[in-house]
């Protein structure tokens, strides 16, 4: 594994957009949506998005670097984001304020292509009020997924921003303390996106995305293995710390996946 994180980050530059997505399926009708309607977009000051998941009737699990912006490295007020659950085709069946946003103690948004801080990208945002609507259900969490197993992805991104995407089928190909790398397609938009594996036939959410990478010139994808990780955010969203780290103008690392300027971008690998 750690030959495989070498060569990732070698190959950390920028990759074009490309819409070689076969395995991808768009969930564009109602029909196609059914079950997955706690999956939605977080708008941030209707310049960029990320995608993110209750967890909680108030809760939204999606990545950190979502919450800074990519030019200044500070933190992106916290009004200037919206959960629109089940986002489709111009409606959501929800639309939420924040009036909390939460990384992990141990993020620190700095340096532009740094594997190691893909452990740590995690962060919780809590809705201004709780999604109690018996057509979205909360997703719970599973068990870190290992080496071999077969995964799933929900998804929005820059050329699908308008219906989520289901990737039902891709692998997990290796893993490092903190780190999963999948042969999921994801690109700008799917920043925080749910990783799911099945459990007694209902997907849990193991990972999310935090960033796309080339790996021996094939696209892969970059995950938080999030056992641990996601019990020490929950434990500093308990006591509502607030554990930013700013960093100087210039230095931030390009958070989320992006539809536009500004604001957070996706990891670029």
């Amino acid at each position: 594994m750690r030959t495989i994180l070498a060569a990732m980050m070698v190959a950390l530059l920028p990759m074009a957009v490309s819409g070689n997505e076969t395995g991808v399926l768009s969930l564009d009708t109602a029909d196609a949506t059914r079950g997955w309607e706690a999956v939605g977009r977080i708008d941030i000051s209707d310049s960029a998005f990320c995608t993110g998941t209750l967890i909680a009737p108030a809760l939204v699990l999606t990545a950190a670097h979502c919450l800074f912006d990519q030019r200044s490295g500070a933190a992106v007020d916290v009004h200037a984001f919206k959960f629109l659950a089940g986002w489709r085709n111009g409606r959501a069946v929800a639309y939420r304020g924040v009036k909390r946003a939460v990384a992990h103690p141990d993020y620190v948004y700095e340096g532009r292509d740094r594997i190691d801080r893909v452990a740590y990208d995690l962060a919780l945002l809590e809705l201004d009020q709780p999604i109690r609507l018996p057509s979205v259900r909360p997703f719970e969490i599973g068990s870190d997924p290992r080496r071999g197993d077969e995964v799933s992805v929900v998804s929005y991104a820059l050329d699908r921003a308008e219906a989520p995407s289901l990737e039902e089928t891709c692998e997990v190909l290796g893993r490092q303390p903190g780190v999963l790398v999948l042969s999921c397609s994801v690109d700008y938009g799917a920043s925080g996106a749910p990783i799911f594996m099945m459990s007694g036939g209902v997907p849990h959410i193991v990972s999310v995305v935090s960033a796309k990478a080339e790996m021996n010139k094939a696209r892969v994808a970059l995950g938080t293995a999030m056992a641990q990780p996601l019990s020490e955010l929950r434990a500093a969203f308990a006591a509502a710390e607030r554990p930013f780290r700013s960093v100087t103008a210039g230095s931030g690392l390009p958070a989320s996946d992006a539809s536009g300027p500004g604001g957070a971008k996706f990891v670029r690998p």
